[in-house]
């Protein structure tokens, strides 16, 4: 099978399972796993912040970040298609006791202005806005990257307010490629950051929160409340150290191959959204079919696509699918839009 559902399918390389196999190791909890500790203290200096935690899982990062700039009963903003409000299964409110309202989506679109007429400050029986969020790249708007300048004009907004700015940047290294914005750059604009090593990047599990040593301190105990105290995890750090260190730069061919990919399909009118990274959107409306459709078709020939909605349709690149794969993709895709 040709799996194009998501970048999360890869499995470990010779080399990442090599790096695994030999970690040292030690007991997390007590702060005593050094492979741990050196992928904590790389990926802070990655983003220019003080410090980072590992998590399991990224819905872990995004919702332990959040708890550390919206406290309970307070606000958090962020777009309709956010992943922290999407696919997390109302998290932020069931663990953090946080509010949210949301924007309009519009793909990976971010307009400062619009989310500076939202927040609301401390005042008479209105919920006060302590916290906004954005994703970078967006997962359902295409992996799309929101542009530096955006992003620095919402920094401003969020300053004059004086509420937080959280970045779910679980694909941020796709931004990072495509755009040549250093990691540095974007971690300082940026209270909390949660990054993942699972998309992308190949590793088995694993995201980290960024922030401040003191958010990080208290980050510490709100993983351990909601189970991610773990022990000998160096195991699977070490798998993170590998990823950044030899499958950065590589998610180039990614993103070219989801080129073809969006090249092939763009004459079929499916395409959702430009594609800028690793993500290609489909929009199934103005054909015959629909998604379920569409992907049992892909299916039976052997490739594997997403279904997001009934009209709606994803495809992924990742270090799992090579040349070849993209060819035959091409082929069988483009045979199932004919029909």
């Amino acid at each position: 099978m040709i799996d194009l559902r998501s970048d999360t399918v890869t499995r470990p390389t010779a080399g990442m399972r090599e790096a695994m196999a030999v970690a040292e190791v030690g007991d997390d909890v007590y702060g005593e796993d050094p492979t741990a500790n050196a992928l904590e203290t790389e990926v802070a200096a990655l983003f220019g912040h003080e410090a980072a935690l590992f998590c399991p899982t990224g819905t872990m990062a995004n919702q332990i970040a959040l708890q550390l700039v919206v406290p309970p009963g307070g606000e958090l903003l962020c777009d309709a298609d956010a992943h922290v409000v999407t696919y997390e299964l109302g998290a932020a409110a069931t663990y953090g006791g946080i509010s949210s309202r949301t924007w309009p989506a519009v793909g990976a679109a971010v307009d400062p202005d619009v989310v500076a007429s939202m927040i609301r400050p401390d005042g008479y029986f209105a919920v006060p806005t302590r916290a906004v969020a954005v994703e970078q790249t967006h997962n359902r708007g295409g992996g799309g990257v929101i542009p530096l300048a955006a992003l620095r004009e919402l920094r401003r907004v969020a300053d004059d307010a004086q509420v937080a700015v959280h970045c779910d940047g679980a694909r941020i290294w796709h931004a990072h490629v495509a755009d040549g914005v250093p990691l540095a750059t974007y971690g300082m604009l940026f209270d909390t950051l949660s990054v993942c090593l699972s998309k992308g990047l190949g590793a088995p599990a694993g995201s980290l929160v960024v922030g401040s040593a003191d958010k990080i301190e208290r980050a510490r105990f709100i993983r351990k409340r909601m189970g991610g105290g773990m022990r000998q995890v160096g195991i699977l750090a070490a798998a993170g150290r590998y990823a950044l260190a030899n499958q950065v730069q590589r998610l180039a061919e990614d993103h070219a191959k989801a080129a073809r990919l969006a090249d092939a399909v763009a004459p079929f009118g499916v395409l959702a959204a430009e594609v800028r990274t690793n993500l290609v959107p489909l929009d199934l409306t103005k054909t015959p079919m629909d998604a379920h459709t569409f992907a049992a078709a892909a299916r039976a020939e052997g490739v594997l696509v997403s279904v997001l909605g009934p009209r709606t349709a994803r495809l992924v690149t990742h270090l799992g699918v090579d040349d070849a794969a993209i060819n035959r993709a091409i082929d069988v895709l483009t045979r199932a839009l004919r029909t």
